[in-house]
């Protein structure tokens, strides 16, 4: 995943750049980079390396070498970015948040056109430099932009940093959301509305599938209409997303809180307390408990100052590591109780499986899970969720594998009957991952219970990874 920020002003931006970009560094921990353009001085541009750092130790020397009014700035999991581009449209920066599934087929045909593109040190090819070159077809930025929706596969938002503004662009699907604020004097563009609040921005509107705007310091222009189907990303509210955001009007934790409700509203199990695991579990747990009465405690809290997200590196081995060291149990609270805990999801089953084996070390009579989504059935072709190289990698697959076999765990009607809420297979498939990890009890949220939640109809929220559903096939 990745977060960027934008913003231009009447007066420097730099600072707020600065913070601005720092409020996304929950959905990124590898590059980061920012960006600035002043009138006299041109285009500033640093990226580094964050994978053993923090935002904020990177870039706080440098900033007094950045000047102007407008500026961008990312964080993400991926390719180095912002990059510099000089082109027929004139001198830009770009930042991009997706996935491009069909990376090689666009470089190739880049290449017969005798296009030149760089190389990271692996040997592949920067997804944004690929998306830069795209837009530099175009006969404008706009034409650019239509040719990167028509040609890539997957999902694209784009920001771009002009010596005339800033051209944000959303996925033509609206997989990842890009929100647009306003103070006084300046605009803000970014992927978290929870980076606007201290910096004084309020929400002024969330960018529509595919809309383009170019946004001045006093106005914004609106350089394409959006598109009516969207398909925003459901884990935005179940995990990526900072509890503070709000992603088109619907709150990240009022949505987190009620998936608790709901889940609490029909469970009948008995439990002493009710935990969440730390930072997305929290909303839930609390809405749990608020509804079926179970009062919660803080079993487990997250060693926050030094550890980041568990997904982020790229060794299985150094991934359980995190998972384990950024957790502290607290003996005092968990010994000889029913302990109930809720987590936004279950991926590999590396993190679940540790947290219950600690759980009852550390004297819990048992342990029962309550999961904020539905049970995740396929890798995301869309957002980079997963770093899962196989679909076989996630614990439901593998779970299939050994109730069926191989080839069933690959087969697309019988992972269709275990993905169905309530369908034989299903429960089936519960019982087995209850068992495979040692706990009393295990219930996901259902499907239609997560879109309520979230409040918008089902066919503009992507539950790809839950059923399988893609609109664009």
């Amino acid at each position: 995943m990745a977060g960027f920020f934008g913003t231009i002003s009447t007066t420097s931006c730099v600072n707020d750049l600065f913070y601005g970009t720092d409020y996304h560094s929950h959905l990124g921990t590898r590059r980061a980079g920012m960006a600035t353009f002043d009138k006299e001085k041109g285009f500033k541009r640093s990226i580094h390396n964050i994978q053993s750092s923090y935002f904020r130790t990177k870039f706080e020397h440098e900033l007094d070498e950045f000047a102007g009014n407008a500026g961008i700035g990312i964080i993400s999991d991926t390719d180095a970015q912002p990059l510099l581009i000089n082109s027929h449209l004139g001198r830009f920066a770009i930042s991009t948040i997706g996935k491009i599934n069909n990376q090689d087929e666009l470089v190739a045909h880049l290449l017969e056109q005798k296009v030149h593109l760089s190389e990271f040190s692996s040997g592949r090819v920067n997804p944004t430099e690929l998306v830069g070159l795209l837009i530099v077809q175009g006969q404008d930025f706009v034409d650019g932009i239509e040719n990167v929706y028509k040609h890539i596969k997957g999902s694209c938002s784009i920001l771009i940093l002009t010596e005339d503004g800033i051209i944000a662009a959303r996925d033509s699907w609206g997989r990842t959301p890009i929100v647009l604020g306003k103070r006084d004097n300046a605009y803000a563009i970014a992927s978290e509305s929870s980076s606007f609040f201290n910096l004084g921005f309020q929400t002024e509107q969330f960018l529509g599938p595919g809309e383009i705007v170019r946004v001045h310091a006093d106005r914004v222009e609106q350089l394409r209409k959006p598109n009516d189907k969207m398909q925003i990303c459901s884990f935005l509210w179940v995990y990526y997303g900072f509890p503070t955001s709000e992603y088109e009007g619907r709150n990240v934790e009022q949505v987190r809180y009620a998936c608790g409700q709901a889940m609490g509203k029909n469970d009948d199990v008995k439990a002493d307390i009710v935990c969440g695991i730390p930072d997305s579990g929290i909303g839930m747990a609390i809405g749990y408990s608020h509804t079926s009465g179970v009062p919660y405690q803080r079993a487990i809290t997250k060693y926050t100052p030094t550890w980041p997200r568990s997904f982020t590196p790229s060794q299985q081995s150094q991934r359980e590591l995190v998972a384990k060291m950024k957790l502290i149990h607290n003996y005092s609270i968990l010994r000889g109780k029913s302990i109930l805990f809720c987590d936004d999801s279950i991926v590999r089953g590396t993190q679940l499986r540790d947290n219950t084996r600690c759980l009852l070390e550390a004297g819990a009579k048992d342990v029962h899970m309550r999961i904020a989504c539905p049970p995740i059935m396929y890798g995301c072709p869309f957002t980079n969720f997963t770093t899962s190289k196989s679909d076989m990698e996630l614990i439901t697959r593998r779970i299939i594998a050994d109730l069926e076999g191989e080839e069933a765990a690959n087969n697309p009607e019988r992972i269709k009957a275990y993905a169905t809420t309530d369908s034989l297979e299903y429960q089936r498939m519960i019982r087995a991952l209850r068992d495979r990890f040692a706990l009393k009890s295990l219930k996901y949220t259902k499907i239609e219970d997560l879109i309520a939640a979230i409040g918008l109809p089902k066919c503009k929220v992507c539950t790809f990874c839950f059923d399988g559903h893609n609109p664009e096939e």
